[in-house]
């Protein structure tokens, strides 16, 4: 949707959804980690491609995962002192209903429609199962995903 066209009530309800529902989870998941004994744990955040390419007319969408990233990197800076982890997946195009349209073709950047290939939504949750297995010393802080043939680079 064109930007003069966006509902401010649609606007809020994506930030809402996207980053305050994320920062509101990462709360309430730092004050257990801090509260334990021993003192520790791991935050994933769901990013997205579109904070790195974004596509046309998603401003919505693309500045709450840039709005993402920032909430990454404040918690990974003020938590560490708690052995606090923080990192982030960046998927793109995983098939699930969100990108079901995508097998019609979608707009793309140069104005064009077209089909965009998408991947099992079960290599999404390999990459978060790796990301969590790892032990506290050490750290994914960004970790893109996506399918091999998606218009990604190039995009933006």
């Amino acid at each position: 949707m064109p930007i003069e066209e966006l509902p401010v009530a649609l606007w809020r309800e994506v930030v809402d959804t996207n980053l305050t529902g994320m920062f509101l989870c990462a709360q309430a998941a730092i004050r257990v980690m801090k509260a334990q004994t021993p003192q520790g744990g791991r935050i994933i955040n769901n990013g997205s491609i579109s904070a790195h390419a974004p596509r046309p007319f998603s401003i919505a969408y693309t500045a709450t995962k840039h709005a993402v990233t920032g909430l990454t990197k404040s918690i990974s800076l003020d938590c560490r002192p708690y052995h606090i982890a923080c990192g982030q997946i960046d998927i793109g195009n995983a098939a699930t209903d969100m990108t079901e349209r995508m097998a019609a073709g979608i707009l793309q950047a140069d104005g064009s429609t077209k089909v965009e290939p998408r991947m099992d939504v079960a290599h999404v949750a390999q990459a978060v199962a790796a990301m969590a297995r790892l032990p506290l010393d050490a750290n994914v802080q960004f970790m893109t995903i996506m399918a091999t043939n998606m218009p990604f680079v190039g995009r933006g």
